[in-house]
């Protein structure tokens, strides 16, 4: 096997993610002579292959289109890193030779949040496995037999599931298996000191295949392509306590967006309170308001002013990064929500709204109200509108809610009640919903009243 062939990634999935993001990134490695990455994707949830890999020899493009720093940026990338694709389903025991391959150093995967399960009725390894981990359990075992308990041979982990501590999570299904199939004990031994399981987290929009724009695209360079994936210009994957990675690739030299960090948290906080929180908080405002997708709406100057004073004097101040750092990411996040080639609904983004904002806006209020004795202006108005947005019903239009059946059960018959100050205390004290009795936040309850009574006046 020739050094352009050798392969020493193992991919677990083949979806628009992990093509338009992890791949990508190890294209620029490739295509900069910093790195010989091949990779194999296996395909592990659904038997049929898909047709277009075979088709195109596993090779595809990358639709890079957005802003940039002000500029608009519009390219195809080439990605042909993908050296061989294969299913578990077409050949168990070829999967577990992937296993064999000396050259085998990394290990990717982006199974969906729902991916990284342990399941006590995945009882052996001698058959296919039911779930990721147990599929990953069963060839890190043939790896260790293989290998004789090689320590040398073991792999690192880098999974891309959108999960908090998605590595350790994976470790310890994979040790679980491990239990549970009774497997050697010093095959947990080597688990532990030879095999790296990564805490990642990833950023990009990879909205897919754009089929309104097609037809444009294939007029570019690389003519037509069944597997051609649309991705922003943004990008970010931040991992945690890497230092073998880290070493063993010249990342600075490759000035990627990649980034070693002691503490992951920091970086999803970052994320989470900023992008997410700032998505969240804007839904229902700029709906209420007659718009229906997020760049038009951030678009409008007073929206824009809203979102933008939102960011930096309520959400930043709460965040442990230093400023400048947080301030850049902004910039980037509205740049981002201006994406000329990206039509993102904000009804799309309106699915469960009340269970994202605990996570991603409820905690930006709590800390700046701990620091500073006061209720964050803006958010409270978000979360106001939220409220509204609840209810169903605005200006005799229909709001587009989709939450789960019992929390719309539960708004509905809040808001039932016979003034605004009774629905809104009702809602506040649901610590199912808000994890707390938000009721006990000093003046919370009489400042959404207030933001209700005007929004509903006017």
């Amino acid at each position: 096997m020739s050094l352009a062939e050798t392969i020493n990634i193992l991919q677990f999935g083949n979806g628009n993610f992990l093509r338009g993001f992890a791949d990508w990134v190890f294209q620029q490695l490739n295509d900069r002579r910093i790195l010989e990455a091949g990779i194999h994707s296996v395909q592990i949830h659904t038997p049929k292959l898909d047709e277009r890999m075979l088709r195109q020899n596993n090779q595809f493009h990358v639709w890079i289109a957005g802003l940039e720093n002000g500029q608009k940026v519009d390219r195809i990338d080439r990605i042909n890193c993908i050296k061989k694709y294969s299913s578990i389903f077409d050949s168990y025991e070829e999967y577990l030779k992937i296993a064999e391959n000396a050259e085998l150093r990394w290990v990717i995967s982006n199974t969906t949040e729902v991916g990284i399960i342990f399941d006590t009725q995945d009882d052996s390894y001698l058959k296919i496995p039911k779930t990721f981990p147990g599929k990953l359990t069963a060839l890190l075992f043939r790896r260790f037999d293989f290998f004789e308990g090689d320590a040398a041979k073991g792999l690192q982990i880098l999974p891309c599931e959108l999960i908090e501590k998605n590595g350790e999570k994976l470790k310890e299904c994979v040790l679980a298996y491990a239990q549970l199939w009774q497997l050697p004990k010093s095959f947990e031994d080597w688990l532990n000191e030879s095999v790296l399981f990564y805490n990642s987290l990833v950023d990009r929009i990879v909205p897919g295949f754009p089929k309104e724009k097609i037809n444009s695209i294939e007029e570019k360079p690389g003519g037509k392509d069944e597997l051609l994936v649309m991705a922003e210009p943004y990008y970010f994957w931040a991992i945690e306590g890497a230092e073998k990675l880290k070493s063993e690739i010249d990342w600075e030299k490759a000035g990627l967006n990649v980034k070693f960090v002691k503490n992951l948290e920091v970086y999803r906080s970052r994320k989470v309170r900023i992008l997410n929180g700032a998505h969240t908080a804007l839904v229902p405002y700029a709906y209420l308001k007659g718009f229906r997708d997020v760049r038009t709406a951030v678009e409008n100057p007073e929206i824009y002013h809203f979102l933008k004073t939102l960011i930096y004097e309520e959400i930043i101040p709460t965040l442990a990064l230093p400023e400048k750092e947080l301030r850049d990411f902004a910039d980037s996040v509205l740049e981002r929500f201006t994406n000329p080639f990206i039509d993102h609904k904000l009804q799309s983004i309106a699915l469960n709204s009340i269970s994202k904002f605990r996570v991603r806006v409820l905690p930006s209020i709590c800390t700046f109200y701990r620091q500073r004795g006061i209720l964050p202006e803006n958010l409270i108005i978000s979360f106001a509108v939220l409220l509204i947005f609840y209810k169903g019903k605005f200006k005799e239009e229909l709001l587009p809610i989709q939450d789960d059946n019992e929390v719309l059960k539960f708004f509905d018959e809040s808001w039932k009640k016979s003034d605004f100050n009774l629905a809104v205390e009702t809602i506040l004290a649901n610590q199912e919903i808000w994890g707390q009795d938000l009721n006990l936040l000093s003046g919370l309850k009489e400042q959404l009243v207030k933001e209700i009574d005007k929004i509903l006046k006017v």
